[in-house]
């Protein structure tokens, strides 16, 4: 059963619909004791990741998602939230994975937010992206992205430049684009998570 933390940082409607299609059991995370009813965990996110890190701040769940055991997985600024460092807001984040987000540059081909379909590229195998053919299209929303490092990049993508689309470190996992917006391979990608 995944647990959605939530803290009030933007619309979670898309991913509850995409995990209630596809039978995938959950509840939210709302205090530390919540952390035990399930055995995996999502934090979602959407908007600024300064605000989104002050928000979870308040909640006081952040000293209990830095030691978390089981699988979990940040989606879009979620997954931000769990890198070093923002440019959006010059924010400390969770500094789970040693990685920063920074902005992509204005320029006349490569409009910022950067939004609509992406082709992703694995670059090493994972559970995550079981069954997902290789270079398929998801979905993305963004004005940062997780400046590309080997070490901890699953998936790439490029837009104006090379960039990680997912990362990971022991047990998290994060996707800067939206899987419940992606199609069948977005509910692939979560139903993998929900086994992982």
């Amino acid at each position: 059963m995944i647990g959605i933390v939530q803290y009030g940082a933007g619309n979670i409607f898309s991913l509850c619909s995409a995990l209630d299609r596809l039978g995938i059991s959950y509840g939210m995370i709302e205090k530390p004791a919540d952390f035990d009813l399930y055995d995996r965990y999502i934090i979602p996110g959407v908007g600024h990741a300064g605000a989104a890190m002050a928000k979870l701040e308040q909640t006081g769940l952040v000293a209990y998602i830095q030691k978390l055991q089981k699988p979990t997985l940040g989606i879009c600024v979620g997954m931000q939230l769990l890198t070093a460092h923002s440019e959006e807001g010059d924010a400390s984040l969770l500094n789970i994975i040693p990685v920063k987000t920074m902005r992509f540059a204005d320029s006349a081909e490569y409009k910022v937010p950067h939004t609509g379909w992406n082709r992703v590229h694995s670059e090493r195998d994972n559970p995550l992206f079981q069954n997902i053919p290789a270079d398929t299209h998801f979905y993305f929303v963004h004005s940062y992205f997780i400046e590309y490092n080997e070490a901890y990049t699953l998936a790439s993508t490029e837009y104006s430049l090379k960039f990680s689309a997912s990362i990971w470190r022991d047990n998290f996992y994060g996707v800067q684009f939206h899987p419940e917006k992606s199609g069948i391979y977005g509910e692939t990608l979560l139903t993998n998570f929900s086994k992982i």
